[in-house]
């Protein structure tokens, strides 16, 4: 029988740029709301909880159902807390409480595009075979990153000049992570304390369902693709 899953959706409280940002209005209603909808939806886990440091999220969070059973700390709220930060106090607070857990995943509060048939996937592909370590969706660079350029000054330079000539389908594609939502094997994720860099498996996501939410314009190309997604077949 597979162990117990946990979905953690981080969501510190304080944000710079766009205030309130776990819990603004997205499409009609916390962008939180999306996440843990995503997670309950999916039938995967034991346990969906929301790790955060802010009463008003946490309050909002067990309204969309999720679990809050204890706050993050002080240590992991501030601005030099890194995610696996996070995700070792969750993982220590529920062993004191006598649950320890097979698979985690871990949901970002801004993750809209996130449903609940792509975490069905992700915790497939992990447990299918036990090489995986980690699942993680990533995007295709829109452009390639080897035909970039620097600036220096008041110019501009290419930073690999070898490939001025290339045409940009010889130029391998590169990925990047898509910043939505990652799968681990709990003791893997425990043993390299979070910085697993074998063995992860990558869903490719569509450029249409992805977007970083960093500002204001941000927020709305966020909001104008999830609606377009919404209206794919």
């Amino acid at each position: 029988m597979a162990g117990k899953s946990i979905a953690i959706i981080t969501a510190r409280g304080g944000s710079k740029r766009i205030p309130k940002k776990n819990i603004k209005d997205f499409c009609g209603k916390p962008i939180i709301a999306y996440s843990i909808e995503a997670a309950i939806n999916s039938g995967c886990f034991d346990e969906i909880m929301v790790s955060t440091d802010s009463e008003e999220i946490a309050e909002i969070s067990k309204k969309y159902g999720a679990s809050v059973p204890f706050m993050r700390s002080e240590k992991t709220s501030d601005d030099f807390a890194t995610t696996s930060d996070v995700l070792n106090e969750v993982l220590y607070n529920y062993k004191e409480m006598g649950l320890e857990f097979e698979v985690m995943t871990c949901i970002y509060p801004t993750a809209p595009f996130v449903t609940a048939k792509k975490i069905i996937d992700a915790v497939e592909l992990l447990r299918q075979n036990n090489d995986n370590k980690m699942v993680m969706p990533v995007v295709a660079f829109s452009y390639p990153p080897q035909r970039g350029y620097i600036i220096n000054g008041s110019n501009i330079t290419m930073k690999w000049p070898e490939n001025y000539r290339a045409r940009s389908q010889d130029l391998e594609k590169l990925y990047h992570d898509c910043g939505q939502y990652y799968v681990y094997r709990v003791d893997e994720f425990k043993k390299k304390n979070g910085q697993i860099s074998e063995n992860i498996c990558p869903i490719i996501v569509d450029e249409l369902e992805v977007q970083d939410i960093d500002n204001e314009t941000d927020w709305l190309l966020a909001e104008m693709k999830y609606k377009l997604m919404l209206d794919r077949p």
